[in-house]
């Protein structure tokens, strides 16, 4: 092998880092997930704002409500993180340069959108029709709400709507992950190299105030750009197909009515709460995520590297 070949992280211990990463995200911010999820899915005007919306599903139905959907959520994301990071690791081992161990920045791009279609295909779409199905549902009382549990509501969506039904929304969900982590990935490298001229595998470890900034900004793009297709995804989830009446037929059939029904900007509903969840949730992310791989490096790539 070539000296002038980068070390690069196996794609395990990525997907662990992954994981870890996950869950503790999870723990952290399910209620601005609810109040987003609340927010995209009220087409009558009950809530006038994100704080609005957290106070009222606080004083009506209790703390509690605010992390509906947890358990689903939790495991979804940390499969989805570990799925994503492994994933996207292999990707870019297929697309670097033979000779030189480089990765181009379009190898980078495709490397991220390849990881973010498989993890809305295998893990993202089915967690969150649940999740989405747990969280529309108003009050705590066992006997009034439709769904018991993220179990209970997986099996009446299959029988009721057939295992098809847990795919709802793949379309507007593939394309949304496939965007963001094609530019999560990108901007995260590039801001570690600008902000602390960070290079995978040269045996220097962020701090995880670091990883937690280049994180944040890695993670703030992606919502903005990927709006529409957060907003008809979660209303396609939304629906049942049970009784065999949808309203939206499809994401573009789904566009069409939310600008004629709602407007332009209804296409960004939820936005601000997205904001508030994506690029916090990918500091916390990366801060863990960075350690873990990290810790590898030093021990196993560069035990006497000078951080």
């Amino acid at each position: 092998m070539s000296e002038s070949k980068k070390s690069t992280i196996p794609p395990y211990v990525k997907a662990l880092s992954g994981s870890i990463g996950g869950i503790v995200e999870a723990s952290c911010l399910q209620p601005i997930d609810v109040i987003k999820t609340r927010l995209q899915l009220d087409t009558s005007g009950t809530y006038k704002g994100i704080i609005h919306c957290g106070a009222t599903v606080y004083r009506t139905e209790g703390v509690r409500a605010l992390w509906k959907g947890l358990t689903p959520f939790a495991t979804h994301l940390t499969l989805k993180y570990t799925l994503r990071m492994g994933s996207n690791a292999m990707l870019q081992s297929a697309f670097k340069d033979s000779e030189t161990g480089q990765l181009s920045n379009a190898g980078r791009l495709l490397s991220g959108f390849g990881a973010g279609v498989l993890e809305a295909l295998v893990i993202v779409t089915p967690f969150e029709v649940v999740k989405i199905r747990l969280q529309q549902q108003r009050g705590l009382s066992p006997e009034l709400l439709r769904y018991k549990g993220p179990i209970h509501c997986a099996h009446t969506i299959i029988h009721e709507e057939g295992l098809r039904g847990l795919w709802a929304g793949a379309t507007p969900t593939v394309m949304r992950n496939g965007t963001n982590q094609a530019a999560m990935f990108t901007a995260k490298n590039a801001f570690d190299g600008i902000l602390w001229k960070k290079q995978e595998g040269d045996g220097k470890v962020l701090q995880p105030w670091q990883s937690m900034i280049s994180g944040f900004l890695a993670g703030t793009a992606g919502p903005v750009c990927t709006g529409p297709f957060d907003v008809v995804k979660t209303r396609l989830m939304a629906q049942g197909r049970a009784g065999g009446k949808m309203k939206y037929k499809g994401m573009v059939h789904a566009i069409r009515t939310i600008f004629a029904e709602e407007g332009f900007l209804a296409l960004w509903k939820g936005l601000l709460p997205r904001l508030m969840r994506i690029p916090p949730g990918q500091a916390i992310m990366w801060g863990v995520a960075d350690q873990v791989t990290g810790f590898y490096e030093r021990r196993h790539m560069h035990s006497n590297a000078t951080l």
